[in-house]
């Protein structure tokens, strides 16, 4: 076993090594969600953390680590007789993104319980991590189901495994490490929560810092083991330090005082639910044990609310995880001044009266002022303020020059959208968006397993061993059943698509209301793209050429980041912009064939620049229709009089087109609008 880079060796990182520690000294914490850029020491400051971990006594040949002191009366393994322990380190035990549901809580033997009615367990990772570490390494990628068996194991401190009838439980209490990169796509805030603490981590910008990571990694790198022994010694002490606080843990008195505190933050904070003020009163324990002391202060408090608090601020996918310090800050010296002072009759309100003092919404109050300008205010500085004197003049009105480069404009609110799916029956990813074969799902049929067995078909398997149970020589109550009678439930669910959305940036969308409308209507379409668990690509066409924005991701941050600073101006390149799409799904359909695309084009349908425009965006329409491709074009035209060139454009495409009225999930043009793949019989 190679020798893990020592964890008193990391350089700078003070959140996440303190957010690990805290989780050593007091499990019950639940765990850390280490978020950040590549490159920043996520998985060597966790590896690193199990070396620092106290030994654990477990029962000798117990695969469920059993204490000796106090063994699981449900262990699969038991009842165990009182023997000696064993002492082992703790182990880490690390969940690849791609594991399945049975190597995570484990299987049963099906056969062996239909027909000799005995419980053959074999245990999972969730066994293994048992009384360790479970360390998740891109958590985000993970699929959502094997997050919630993982999260729910956490939280209730045991495994069940349910199978047709045959139930297994054991334990399984571990401290849950997941980290991420939140450009590769982020957590639902529903998950979010189940994460104790969060801290955000990235490269630092100091030269000696970054010098001294290099020292020591080459160091290391060269001599692993002589670089451990240096700093031997400081992980010895790091060592001790973690055992004597979770001594010291269980007298830690959490006062009325501070519990007000925690409890008035997290009201001022607007949190969902309970779980906040929890994991903030234990990670306040954890950090008086921690300095040695044996009563909770305001200051532990304020530490364990930045590392409590910032994630579960997250309403939706665009909103950035953070804490208004200020905010913060006033909160808990009002709740301090409230106990026992009782109703204060003149609460000396702030500097505007407000007495809020903050932002609000745990981000910082500046932020708001680089994203929407206030319109028709007195002191804009736009040129004349024709775009907002005049919001609905057109952009090709004498006078003004369609090619002149217009400032990005904010996104109107987010609206629900219609559900747009791909037809058929696909295979892909695990989502909520277009009907597939699924591993979870509704039961739709059985068929013969091909390789190991995961869903049993209980009826089938029974219909398949009774014809043959007098030659089996079946004597007793128990079915014979042999490997060949068993059949595997198929089913049918939701995967998550490539949704690719084709935005025209172009001077006839560059109308201020209107392009606010249809970022509006992209935001839209990306938030329902996050809840379906898409992955999202944004190809943008103006001026002479199309380019990609944003190349397929998880992310929806990003494009939406990249959306905000959308600019527009210049002729409509619409064939460059079918074509680039074009290219960017080819390139997709050989990385990830089982994940179907669907197209989405925003646009008013109008082609412009160079030889026939129009029919050459008929062609690379055609393109897309000839290998299938669903798609769907939002017609972005307004005025009275309409060209209908959007829905020209769908035609071509094999696909349908919407207003940016029909969009909306709560108009009167229909409840699901279904998209129409090119060759799809009628």
């Amino acid at each position: 076993m190679s020798t893990p880079y020592p964890f008193t060796a990391i350089v700078g990182q003070d959140d996440l090594r303190l957010g690990l520690l805290l989780n050593a000294v007091s499990p019950a914490v639940g765990g850390v969600l280490v978020r950040g850029e590549k490159g920043t020491a996520k998985s060597t400051a966790v590896r690193a953390l199990a070396a620092l971990m106290p030994e654990v006594s477990v029962v000798p040949g117990c695969r469920f680590s059993c204490d000796p002191a106090s063994p699981d009366p449900a262990c699969p393994d038991g009842p165990h007789a009182e023997a000696a322990g064993v002492s082992r380190a703790a182990r880490t035990v690390e969940l690849p993104v791609g594991a399945s549901e049975d190597r995570l809580v484990g299987a049963l033997d099906i056969e062996r319980a239909l027909s000799e009615g005995v419980k053959a367990f074999e245990p999972g990772l969730l066994a293994d991590a048992h009384r360790g570490i479970l360390y998740v390494d891109e958590v985000n990628l993970l699929h959502d189901h094997l997050v919630d068996l993982l999260l729910d194991a956490a939280a209730m401190g045991a495994s069940y495994v349910e199978r047709e009838g045959v139930s297994v439980r054991h334990a399984a209490r571990f401290l849950l490490v997941g980290t991420m990169n939140p450009e590769e796509g982020e957590l639902r805030p529903q998950l979010l929560d189940r994460f104790g603490l969060t801290v955000e981590v990235a490269a630092s910008r100091d030269t000696d810092e970054r010098v001294e990571v290099v020292r020591r990694r080459l160091a290391y790198d060269d001599d692993p083991e002589g670089f451990a022994a240096r700093w031997a010694a400081e992980e010895t002490a790091l060592r001790e330090r973690i055992a004597a606080a979770r001594a010291l843990l269980p007298r830690v008195v959490l006062g009325d005082g501070v519990l007000r505190q925690i409890a008035a933050t997290c009201a001022a904070f607007e949190v969902d639910g309970m779980r906040a003020d929890i994991v903030m009163a234990r990670t306040a324990t954890a950090l008086a044990a921690w300095a040695g002391r044996e009563e909770v202060t305001a200051d532990d408090v304020r530490q364990a609310a930045l590392l409590a608090l910032p994630h579960r601020r997250r309403r939706n996918p665009f909103d950035a995880p953070g804490l208004d310090e200020d905010k913060l800050d006033q909160t808990l010296d009002e709740a301090a001044g409230d106990e026992g002072q009782g109703d204060d009759d003149d609460p000396d309100p702030g500097p505007d009266g407000g007495g809020d003092g903050g932002g609000g919404g745990g981000v910082p109050p500046q932020a708001d002022g680089d994203r929407t300008p206030p319109q028709g205010s007195e002191g804009d500085d736009t040129p004349s303020q024709a775009p907002d004197a005049a919001p609905d003049a057109a952009p090709d009105a004498p006078g003004r020059s369609a090619g002149a480069e217009q400032q990005p404009v904010a996104a109107a609110e987010p609206f629900r959208t219609k559900m747009l799916s791909v037809p058929g029956l696909g295979e892909g990813a695990a989502g909520r968006r277009s009907r597939a074969r699924t591993a979870h799902g509704r039961t739709t049929g059985a068929v013969r397993p091909q390789g190991a067995l995961t869903k049993l078909h209980l009826s089938a398997t029974v219909q398949a061993a009774a014809p043959h149970q007098r030659a089996r020589g079946r004597s007793g109550r128990g079915l014979v059943v042999r490997r060949d009678d068993l059949r595997q439930a198929t089913r049918e669910g939701r995967e998550g698509n490539l949704v690719l959305f084709v935005v025209d940036a172009s001077g006839s969308m560059a109308a201020r209301q209107r392009m606010s409308a249809v970022k509006g209507a992209v935001l839209s379409l990306l938030l329902d793209a996050y809840q379906r668990r898409d992955k999202v690509g944004l190809v943008t066409f103006r001026g002479k050429e199309a380019e990609v924005a944003l190349p397929p991701t998880s992310s929806v941050d990003a494009a939406a980041a990249r959306l905000e600073s959308l600019p527009t101006g210049g002729r409509t390149p619409l064939a460059a912009g079918l074509l680039k799409a074009h290219d960017v799904l080819r390139v997709e359909r050989l990385r990830d064939p089982s994940r179907r695309p669907l197209l989405v084009v925003v646009t008013d349908g109008r082609a412009t620049g160079g030889p026939e425009p129009v029919a050459l965006a008929g062609r690379a329409a055609r393109l897309h229709q000839a290998e299938g491709t669903a798609s769907v074009v939002v017609d972005c035209e307004s005025g009275y009089v309409r060209l209908g060139l959007a829905g020209e454009l769908a035609r071509e495409l094999g696909g349908t087109a919407v207003t940016l009225d029909e969009l909306r999930a709560d108009s009167i043009a229909g409840l699901v609008k279904d998209v129409t793949a090119a060759g799809r019989a009628a």
